[in-house]
């Protein structure tokens, strides 16, 4: 498309987003190179998304096979189960490895350049390189920044890798300790709770918000704490902050009252994975050449269609996607972004709705969500003009549940009364990570429970549970 430049998008970033806009850039004719400094495919392929749910998958078997209350009452005996931790721990460092290799494959195939070194803004239009083999330049037509993001780590906690450290080594899970406290109560907090419980160790939960799990819609963190949580014995700490963490054997955790940061009691535990979310990783790559200043979190400042911001106005041909945005971070996020910086460079502009992305955690059982929680909806419905209705349906009155002896869950809806635009849906419960999807698609299509609740559902399948929560709301829309 573009003439005089070495390529028609240079992407810096070769994660989930950056993979997925290399994708569609090329099968829309666009020469493209992807810049990488690590390995292909980002935090979620090598440290995060993959390695994580095949802990998860391996664990969770362990859990399955050991409930023999669960097993006996549907006829299934079985003897005493044994795992290997290291084994374990090759299942996930194989799938990495394997999809590693399958998307530096795709790229190839495609015609995509992969260039390996520190990439960073040298100018409008013009990047520049650090290789193995020195600094190098390149130009584009547009360039697209995906650098993606890293763990944050409070003050006061020091990291050593081995007895205090950060989901990055977790996912090796080169140790299975006796006791291991777990900093943060979010998405990564309660997958590793899940792994770690399952493989025998004591867990603790340490949670500086004044409830657990506060990110949650407040109806699923309730069940969530009850089955994740109380059911499998793991301690948990709201309202209190890992002022200081000390590595070693043992590891001590001073912790403090949130409002007043007085040492409330001290902890000596044999390991902590600090679990207190993740920051933009955006240091380096010379924005300043173009004018761009890093908000006060460090994120790239973008509009809505994704170009970067400089006071107040777009830099020409800048865009930035994924978790360096904090728009939303998430792999597929990061991948519809992506896809809809092409999209309109090919003079097709494409916005992402951000209501309608899905986001889930993998425990035993999963939790999902997408759109607003009661408590958004309301505050949305406050400035609005609105009011905000919901509907619960439980996984216990569902025959295919019921079949696989897996009750414990809740499908709750949110929607508008006037107009019943459904506005969220919250699942806790067995494959709740896919049955979400069936909402998002609703959402992003701003459905009403009033043509929902007439869509047929498989039966028996766990479908049942959204389609019974659309025809209660029906009542009241």
């Amino acid at each position: 498309m573009s003439q005089g430049f070495d390529y028609d998008l240079i992407i810096i970033g070769a994660g989930v987003g950056g993979h997925g806009a290399a994708l569609h850039a090329v099968s829309q004719g666009l020469k493209t190179a992807i810049v990488e400094a690590a390995d292909m495919g980002g935090t979620c392929v090598n440290r995060g998304c993959i390695p994580s749910k095949a802990l998860l998958a391996a664990s969770g078997r362990v859990r399955e096979l050991r409930q023999a209350h669960h097993l006996q009452a549907m006829g299934i005996q079985i003897g005493g189960v044994q795992f290997d931790r290291q084994s374990i721990a090759n299942h996930a460092s194989d799938l990495v490895n394997n999809i590693r290799g399958n998307m530096s494959n795709s790229l190839k195939r495609l015609g995509v350049d992969i260039i390996q070194g520190w990439g960073k803004v040298a100018a409008s239009q013009k990047v520049t390189v650090e290789t193995a083999d020195g600094e190098k330049s390149y130009t584009a037509d547009n360039i697209l920044l995906a650098p993606g993001s890293v763990p944050f780590v409070p003050p006061g906690i020091e990291i050593d890798g081995q007895t205090v450290f950060t989901s990055d080594d977790a996912i090796k899970l080169e140790s299975l300790p006796q006791w291991v406290a777990i900093i943060g109560s979010g998405y990564i907090g309660l997958e590793f709770a899940d792994v770690y419980s399952a493989l025998g160790c004591e867990v603790s939960v340490i949670e500086a918000l004044e409830t657990l799990m506060p990110t949650f819609d407040p109806d699923i963190a309730k069940i969530a704490k009850r089955v994740l949580l109380d059911a499998r014995d793991i301690e948990g700490y709201a309202g209190v902050l890992a002022m200081k963490v000390t590595p070693g054997a043992p590891v001590v955790i001073e912790l403090a009252d949130a409002k007043t940061k007085e040492v409330v009691d001290v902890l000596e535990v044999d390991a902590c994975l600090v679990a207190t979310g993740r920051i933009p990783y955006t240091k380096n790559l010379n924005l300043e050449a173009v004018g761009v200043e890093l908000d006060r979190r460090g994120f790239i400042p973008v509009n809505d269609a994704l170009q970067v911001v400089a006071n107040g106005e777009p830099v020409p041909h800048l865009w930035a996607i994924g978790d360096a945005t904090g728009k939303m971070m998430l792999a597929h996020a990061a991948s519809a972004q992506g896809v809809a910086v092409v999209e309109t460079l090919c003079g097709r502009p494409r916005n992402v709705d951000y209501r309608s992305i899905p986001a889930a955690a993998f425990t035993h059982p999963e939790m999902s969500f997408v759109g607003l929680t009661e408590p958004q909806a309301k505050e949305l419905a406050a400035s609005e003009g609105f009011e905000v209705a919901t509907a619960r349906t439980y996984f216990k009155a569902n025959s295919k549940a019921l079949a696989e002896k897996e009750t414990d869950g809740l499908a709750k809806i949110v929607y508008r009364k006037d107009n019943g635009e459904l506005l969220g849906a919250h699942i806790i419960g067995i494959h709740a990570s896919d049955l979400i999807q069936e909402a998002a698609n609703a959402i992003a299509e701003r459905k009403s429970v009033r043509d929902l609740a007439f869509n047929v559902h498989t039966h028996p399948t766990l479908s049942e549970v959204l389609d019974e929560a659309y025809k209660r709301a029906l009542e009241t829309a």
